[in-house]
């Protein structure tokens, strides 16, 4: 049995018991969100990360999803990248070609994977010039807001550290305003190279889902949600606010382990 409830400023709130009962949910979540951009825009542009977020996916990959979702109006992008070979074990690529890609009858040319021929600057100013392209085609859509391309959806998890993307805790890169995507060289976590979205594309996106699971991260899930005071500074995760779009916290009951109980059963 899932608990959900809507906290004031973080979005929503989907606790669950299980991780099968969180896949389910995820999926019956991505599927109601593309049929309704598909009839809306007829394209459904959605960016990945890497982590635990693609193996928590992949009821997509069966019945009846992988029948009844329209995949070839699909676009998938990355938030955030390695600065590795794509067949290396480290390439968010890679992850998502085995759990993903692989298995559902996605149009190849709709895969819009970063470029790992190039370096992590290099990487990063290809990236966001393919991602300007598509938003003038519509294939993105725009914000109304900023100058920011707004996706469909952004799927993200969270390290037990609080980053997203790769975004990390007190990194400059967290100021980052005037770039869609950028680069880091520094990593506290390898690979160093690490190529990312800005908050600022994060949030302009039409929905943001953070998928989180394990004990683990129950104490960056209660900083990243809970009413903490403002005495240190937001974790990443904290800090994934779209502007007008909606957020959606998936949890298992070890990840929000640490919730105030008020919160996380309203």
């Amino acid at each position: 049995m899932a608990l959900s409830g809507v906290h004031k400023d973080r979005g929503e709130l989907r606790i669950h018991e299980c991780l099968e009962e969180l896949g389910t949910d995820l999926a019956d979540y991505i599927a109601e969100l593309s049929e309704a951009s598909v009839k809306e825009r007829g394209a459904f542009a959605v960016a990945l990360s890497g982590g635990s977020l693609i193996g928590l996916m992949g009821k997509l990959c069966e019945a009846p999803y992988n029948k009844t979702v329209d995949w070839a109006k699909w676009h998938i992008f990355w938030a955030d990248e390695r600065g590795v070979a794509k067949n290396h074990a480290d390439s968010n690529y890679k992850l998502v070609k085995d759990g993903l890609l692989s298995k559902v009858p996605l149009v190849p040319s709709h895969v819009h994977s970063i470029n790992d021929s190039l370096s992590a600057e290099e990487a990063a100013n290809d990236y966001e010039f393919v991602i300007r392209q598509l938003v003038r085609t519509r294939t993105i859509g725009v914000s109304d807001v900023s100058d920011c391309p707004k996706f469909d959806l952004i799927l993200l998890c969270m390290g037990p550290d609080g980053h997203v993307a790769s975004l990390f805790p007190n990194h400059p890169v967290l100021d980052a305003k005037d770039e869609w995507v950028t680069f880091i060289t520094d990593s506290p976590k390898p690979p160093p190279e690490r190529i990312t979205f800005t908050l600022p594309v994060i949030n302009s996106a039409s929905n943001v889902a953070v998928v989180v699971a394990g004990e683990d991260k129950a104490e960056a899930v209660h900083l990243a949600i809970d009413d903490v005071g403002p005495d240190s500074a937001p974790l990443p995760a904290r800090m994934v606010q779209p502007t007008k779009g909606k957020l959606v916290w998936f949890l298992d009951k070890l990840a929000a382990s640490k919730l105030d109980g008020s919160q996380s059963s309203e």
